[in-house]
């Protein structure tokens, strides 16, 4: 595709495969974002927006987002500071996706089990940058010079199989679930940061003519995080109780109150979190509501 084919759209830079990838496309979806991707090729024009999707490693896209000309990109907050992009470019969205911790691992049954006793050892890792500074900052606490230091090596994939192969005495990696660690024997002594995944954008405007669209994409965005994170939550409630019934559905905002026929009773809806809902509806049931209902959300604004 040429350059000519890309002048006048908003360039949004996604990752093009990794752990983010399908979520995205999904995020894609649900924000009305129609496109077909041709076999192999890494841009694509959407239907429906004067905007251009390119797809590109997750770890690059903060330095194209921060210094090319890619108007806004999905990637994880990790890598964001591996590259030493976070005065380049602005989070302008949390995405509720790609939540994992950037941790230091080593062998469960082994004899090192804190970060001190890894200090001036050997260490693989994916994230030299964070890696360093972190074991940086503890070799000047521990007042290790030269050949004492901690020795960062770089490997760009299977880190956690580094100790058992004999290539370290301790990694550094991204854990999610924490099962991939522990098939490798290995167990978390200390976490370098918490990571998800953001819409991110350049700190400095690039094209004053795409902020509108920019907006408009990021209002379609949050709606759909929205409403993968809240259900709507609707009960009857007497006037007398309605206090503490708010006070548990406080809303994400605040709860809509409507009268009913019978001056006595209140109806209330309100957002909910998910993850909160089934206890949320037992402290409802305690206080005296009825005919609670829960409806999932298929999209919204926020």
């Amino acid at each position: 595709m040429n350059a000519d084919a890309l002048n006048g759209r908003l360039l949004f830079a996604i990752p093009k495969k990794g752990r983010l990838h399908e979520k995205c496309l999904e995020l894609l979806a649900g924000a009305d974002i129609q496109f077909r991707r041709d076999h192999r090729l890494d841009v694509c024009l959407v239907k429906n927006q004067p905007i251009a999707l390119v797809f590109l490693p997750a770890a690059d896209i903060p330095s194209f987002v921060g210094k090319g000309n890619v108007d806004l990109g999905i990637t994880g907050q990790d890598v964001i500071l591996e590259a030493r992009m976070q005065e380049h470019v602005t989070e302008v969205l949390k995405l509720s996706f790609g939540k994992c911790a950037l941790q230091v691992q080593v062998p469960e049954a082994g004899s090192i089990q804190t970060v001190e006793q890894l200090a001036g050892k050997r260490v693989v890792t994916s994230f030299e940058v964070l890696s360093g500074e972190y074991f940086g900052k503890l070799d000047r606490q521990l007042n290790l010079t030269g050949e004492q230091k901690t020795k960062i090596e770089y490997v760009g994939g299977s880190v956690e199989a580094a100790c058992a192969l004999g290539l370290a005495d301790g990694i550094v990696d991204l854990v999610e679930s924490g099962d991939t660690m522990r098939a490798a024997g290995l167990h978390a002594i200390a976490t370098l940061l918490q990571s998800e995944a953001v819409l991110i954008k350049s700190s400095k405007p690039k094209h004053e003519s795409l902020e509108p669209l920019i907006k408009l994409l990021t209002s379609r965005i949050a709606g759909v995080v929205a409403a993968s994170k809240y259900v709507i939550c609707e009960y009857n409630i007497l006037r007398e109780k309605l206090h503490a019934a708010t006070s548990i559905t406080p809303g994400r905002r605040a709860p809509t109150i409507s009268p009913l026929e019978d001056e006595d009773w209140l109806a209330v809806s309100s957002m909910v979190e998910k993850r909160k809902v089934a206890d949320v509806m037992d402290e409802l049931v305690k206080i005296g509501a009825e005919d609670i209902l829960i409806f999932n959300l298929d999209n919204c604004r926020v």
